[in-house]
């Protein structure tokens, strides 16, 4: 090994269309944009009487993509008929991605005659699951004890 600088060759990138994948791309990125807009976590206001209400929500979003392309040659060698090729061509393209947006309430603020208060929403659904799951863990670990099958 020598301590001089390796030589690199001088390669020309042809610039390449990636028009749709990066229209794709950014066309995602703004619908993803837009779920964090403040429209979509407080709703609209509803008045009742002397009192103001507005729903609140939170948004959780969550993305990936990627973008690819290729190019290069195709090493020599032969054909589907056995004939030999001198190698050339390589293409490339590529791309994809997804995403998630959740939204769900979670209070309700009330503005009346006596001030400003945030009232919680609580799912019921969600608690009643949750301790179905749990009474369902502790029964089925309760039944191994019992009946001395604890794997460790």
């Amino acid at each position: 090994m020598t301590d001089e600088d390796p030589e690199f060759e001088d390669v020309e990138y042809e610039d390449v269309e990636m028009t749709p994948a990066i229209d794709t791309v950014e066309y995602t990125l703004d619908s993803f944009l837009a779920t964090a807009d403040v429209n979509a976590v407080y709703g609209e206001p509803v008045e009742y009487g002397d009192t103001l209400i507005i729903p609140a929500a939170e948004v959780l979003c969550g993305m990936a993509f990627g973008v690819g392309y290729g190019e290069g040659d195709a090493p020599a060698g032969k054909d589907e008929a056995g004939e030999p090729t001198d190698g050339g061509g390589g293409t490339g393209g590529g791309g994809g991605g997804g995403g998630r947006v959740l939204s769900r309430p979670v209070a309700v603020i009330v503005v009346g005659p006596q001030g400003v208060r945030v009232e919680p929403v609580v799912d019921i659904t969600k608690i009643a699951l949750a301790a179905l799951t749990t009474a369902g863990f502790m029964i089925g670990m309760l039944a191994r004890i019992r009946n001395g099958r604890i794997d460790e």
